[in-house]
């Protein structure tokens, strides 16, 4: 017998994969308020640069493994050592950029709980406090990569010290936090979404995808 969900109409970009099903049906989108589920996204995104994201959640068990179950206290504690366990390690990205920018980021991360108690208070205050919905982005065929509020965030991180965290990385971790909404309208999360977790609706912030 047919399994009825996948007969169900969702987002493009994750048709025909089952891990891309899975991850889009369970995770993308929904508001995180929890701080390692923020440091997991974000890199995550970072790993993803200049590959897709089907490979990255194939290997996603072997990241969580190598950055100790992405505990970004134990990941700002990684030397030269962990460096080079983590680029032997079977199977993983074998980027040496990507792995001390991470550290680099778990390092900056406790800087901003430090300064505003958790990463969730800070990442949120971009949209004071609620997820944003940008109705222009649910036009049929519209491909968003990059916004202002991706710029203002890149900034600000990129200020503050965190590394690889250019506006179209961070535009997907906004996605894939649920910060920002991008369900496409005939999607069947997208109203569930909606329900579930009002957003702020904007129509007026202009749209850079270049």
């Amino acid at each position: 017998m047919e399994d009825q969900s996948l007969c169900k109409k969702r987002c493009g970009w994750c048709q025909g994969d089952e891990d891309l099903i899975r991850y889009h049906d369970t995770e993308w989108a929904v508001p995180t308020r929890d701080d390692k589920t923020h440091f997991e996204f974000l890199t995550l995104e970072i790993m993803q640069c200049g590959l897709n994201w089907r490979m990255i959640l194939r290997k996603r068990a072997i990241i969580n493994s190598c950055f100790d179950e992405f505990d970004y206290q134990k990941v700002a504690e990684y030397g030269p050592k962990e460096v080079e366990r983590i680029l032997k390690t079977e199977g993983m990205i074998k980027n040496r950029q990507k792995v001390s920018a991470t550290i680099q980021n778990a390092r900056c991360f406790l800087k901003v709980i430090e300064e505003f108690g958790t990463f969730d208070a800070y990442i949120w205050k971009f949209t004071d406090g609620k997820p944003v919905l940008y109705e222009s982005h649910k036009n049929p065929g519209t491909v968003i990569a990059r916004n202002e509020l991706s710029d203002t965030i890149s900034k600000d991180l990129k200020k503050r010290g965190f590394q690889f965290t250019g506006s179209i990385t961070v535009y997907s971790f906004l996605q894939a936090s649920g910060i920002i909404n991008d369900h496409e309208r005939d999607c069947f999360l997208d109203e569930v979404i909606r329900k579930k977790y009002p957003a702020e609706s904007v129509n007026d912030l202009a749209i850079t995808d270049d």
